[in-house]
């Protein structure tokens, strides 16, 4: 992807993918975010379930923060209530060549570790790492890791960063999975932890993921959780009526570049949430199976 995305920056063409790789996604930053200023090219990484319900969840409850209390909700809290779906052989792939190659190179993994790492010159306040099952008062509920999380968070800041810190300055974001309630949530949230997908020859090869039936079927439940520092709260709920990675992100990436096509907007290297917002929020309930609902 490095020469179609120097190209598209080059001669001001619009660019959309499914990227989740965040060393990937920091390199082209640097290498190109300027000159797509300059040129006038849109360019829109992580266009998939990851990361754009995540992505334009938080931006919905921020908006509603804002509109009904002035402010943006300094602490939200990303939580996984339902998953139903496969992962694709390529996705499973792409995470294992990363993890090895993290392994071999310390500057990487410092990288990948970082909950700025697409944030060039800006750094927050301390992020929950999301690696340990805890118990979330929040939601009363155990929640365990979520394995999309990594590349998820690092957008959400991003967007915020985009933006000029809409979500405020001392945002805090994390993304956990829901594993359930009282010692049998407790439970399931440890084995989770322990679970590796994609270690050794687990999970699905190159070319493989869920059946046509599986992908019909499948669907996702994702409650957001903005505090505030009054002790309000905010819940915005996002869902989707096919599975995550295969029924879901094709809709979601085909509205994108539609989005894209049919709107203004200033060059650079983006993220969904800050270059289409609401326009793609909109496009997605009508047209992709999506709900957005904030009470």
């Amino acid at each position: 992807g490095n020469d179609l995305v120097a190209a598209c920056a080059a001669t001001g063409t619009g660019y959309v993918d499914l990227c989740g790789e965040p060393a990937w996604m920091r390199q082209m930053i640097d290498a190109h975010h300027e000159e797509a200023q300059r040129t006038g090219a849109r360019i829109v990484f992580s266009c998939g379930f990851d990361s754009i319900p995540f992505d334009l969840g938080v931006l919905t409850l921020q908006d509603h923060a804002k509109a009904t209390y002035g402010r943006p909700a300094p602490r939200v809290k990303g939580r996984v209530r339902t998953m139903k779906g496969g992962f694709s052989g390529g996705t499973a792939a792409s995470l294992k060549a990363t993890l090895a190659a993290a392994a071999r190179d310390p500057s990487l993994l410092k990288l990948l570790a970082s909950p700025f790492a697409l944030t060039p010159g800006f750094s927050g306040p301390h992020q929950p790492t999301g690696l340990i099952p805890e118990y979330d008062s929040s939601i009363q509920a155990w929640v365990a890791p979520f394995v999309m999380a990594p590349i998820n968070t690092k957008n959400v800041h991003r967007t915020n960063f985009l933006l000029g810190g809409a979500y405020g300055a001392d945002f805090v974001y994390d993304e956990m999975m829901v594993a359930g309630l009282g010692d049998i949530g407790k439970a399931a949230a440890d084995a989770i932890a322990k679970f590796n997908p994609f270690s050794g020859d687990k999970g699905p090869q190159p070319g493989e993921g869920p059946s046509k039936e599986d992908r019909d079927t499948g669907l996702y439940d994702l409650l957001f959780v903005g505090l505030m520092p009054d002790g309000e709260r905010i819940d915005t709920v996002v869902t989707g009526d096919r599975d995550p990675g295969y029924g879901s992100t094709s809709k979601m990436i085909a509205e994108t570049a539609l989005c894209l096509a049919q709107t203004e907007g200033a060059g650079g290297i983006w993220t969904p949430g800050a270059l289409l917002g609401a326009e793609l929020r909109d496009r997605l309930q009508a047209k992709a199976g999506l709900t957005f609902t904030t009470g």
